[in-house]
């Protein structure tokens, strides 16, 4: 299969959305070009998992590889190719793009020009997870943060300019110690190319980049990504980000594009650098992710904006990621990869019934809802689905992927690991505490707001949205294994690298 596809097809799409003439048009290229790219990314993991049936990932960690030259004297290729984690990364990118197109069915004004973007957007993210030149994944990292500042400034809510400028500014600023991060490892390493596995080759043989210089760009490049994954303290653009971006937005921004810092921690700070992942740093970094993980939830805690609540719970959430992946076990692993596919689609079914209610409701505070069961009822199910899978309730994906992580946590015997894993076990707690006052206050208990009676049930495209993340969710919740197996594929070999 090329994996081209999925840059070639958004590409298309542009230029569809640049021909359309109005409305009508405009939103047919984008659900043709959404369900193209949803179909794609559903063949590609059956053909995925037959390739590995007859090839197993020792003997190639990457499959339908391609590599073309792009800039001969910088030594940069054009260079792709996919494995287990890629595969669930590209499959959650377009159930939310497929998703986020009918959630903004309604979107005005200038639907063509947000399409636009929210299409560029998504071939940024794409990119980034079938690239495996460090320079060409850094590139569609670029591309698909620009998008985000026109997005939020220009089609969002509230405080929209500062939100887009501060995010803009602190995802710059990680883009910078990325750059410093990346051309140190390629010069150091003395690889011929910025492609991960020759660069892997090299600092796992003879002449491995010595574990000073290691030490050196591992932070930086942790750092750097894990802004983007909401670590802490470098966190905070996150929220504004969230609650001011309109709700297409949230769900790529929230569901997808924060995965990019995980995964790309993950596949070049740690794969890239496994001396360090042993040293100093990998601790730091395992208790900054266990302070993201109880000051998010406690955060969402005290919020009355419904976005708001579900941007910190984000930053708790993502922090998990990052935590099991510091606790430098192949289960804690696999549970990282499980909760980037599972917060994706609950986060993105949260924001989407999120948006869909402060579109008639004018309101997004909690002070000012109530009753919502019985006058919006498919909403409301949407919404305490979501608030369900996110406290971890078993039958759903929250359950799966936190549990995985904890079990893989606890296979660290020493005390600082323990300890860390026992404070991070409290937001379980915690988190069901704002999830379950929040969903009482809202559906159940009334509040005397006349305008809510005026409201109406979720439109045909929003139901098209809101069951198909319900049903991923619930679906991912029962039947987990498949996703496990494919994560597990992938997870071992880097593994044997760092460990």
């Amino acid at each position: 299969m090329n994996l081209s596809i999925f840059v070639i097809v958004p590409l298309l799409m542009l230029l569809g959305l640049w021909l359309a003439r109005n409305d009508k048009q405009v939103r047919g290229v984008m659900v043709a070009g959404a369900s193209v790219l949803l179909g794609l990314s559903i063949y590609l993991v059956f053909a995925f998992l037959e390739a590995r049936e007859t090839m197993p990932a020792d003997q190639a960690p990457m499959l339908f590889t391609y590599c073309v030259p792009w800039f001969e004297p910088l030594h940069i290729n054009y260079s792709l190719g996919v494995d287990g984690i890629s595969v669930v990364m590209i499959l959650l990118t377009s159930i939310i793009v497929f998703t986020g197109t009918f959630a903004s069915w309604q979107m005005e004004p200038m639907k063509k020009e947000y399409f636009l973007w929210f299409t560029l957007l998504s071939i940024g993210v794409y990119g980034f997870f079938i690239s495996i030149d460090m320079f060409t994944m850094f590139m569609f990292y670029e591309v698909a943060l620009i998008p985000m500042y026109l997005l939020i400034g220009v089609w969002g809510s509230g405080a929209k300019e500062y939100s887009a400028m501060k995010l803009t500014l602190m995802l710059m600023g990680g883009s910078a110690l990325l750059v410093i991060g990346i051309l140190g490892i390629f010069f150091y390493s003395g690889a011929q190319t910025f492609e991960i596995l020759d660069i892997a080759h090299h600092t796992n043989g003879a002449h491995a980049i010595p574990e000073s210089v290691q030490n050196v760009f591992f932070p930086l490049l942790f750092i750097g990504f894990g802004i983007l994954g909401a670590l802490f303290p470098f966190h905070t653009w996150s929220p504004d980000g969230h609650a001011s971006a309109p709700t297409a937005v949230s769900m790529l921004h929230a569901g997808v594009l924060m995965k990019l810092g995980g995964y790309g921690c993950f596949r070049i700070a740690m794969f890239l650098l496994p001396a360090a992942t042993h040293g100093f740093w990998i601790k730091v970094f395992l208790v900054l992710t266990t302070i993201s993980i109880v000051y998010g939830a406690l955060s969402a805690c005290v919020q009355t904006d419904l976005k708001y609540i579900n941007a910190y719970s984000s930053v708790s959430h993502c922090g998990m990621v990052l935590f099991a992946l510091c606790m430098m076990t192949e289960t804690a692993a696999t549970g990282a990869i499980l909760q980037m596919l599972s917060h994706g689609l609950m986060t993105a079914l949260f924001f989407a019934v999120i948006g869909m209610i402060y579109h008639q409701a004018g309101t997004r505070d909690v002070r000012y809802l109530g009753g919502l069961m019985k006058i919006i009822p498919f909403l409301s199910v949407g919404y305490a689905v979501a608030g369900l899978a996110n406290l971890g309730l078993p039958g759903f994906s929250g359950f799966v992927a936190e549990m995985t992580i904890f079990v893989g946590a606890f296979q660290n015997a020493d005390m600082f690991h323990r300890v860390c894993t026992i404070i991070a076990c409290t937001s379980i707690v915690v988190t069901a505490v704002y999830i379950l006052r929040c969903v009482g206050k809202i559906l159940y208990q009334k509040v005397p707001n006349p305008k809510l009676e005026k409201l109406h049930d979720a439109t045909w495209d929003e139901r098209i949205a809101v069951a198909g993340l319900i049903a991923c969710v619930a679906g991912l919740g029962m039947f987990p294994l498949w996703a496990e197996e494919v994560i597990m594929d992938a997870v071992g070999p880097i593994f044997s690298v760092i460990m």
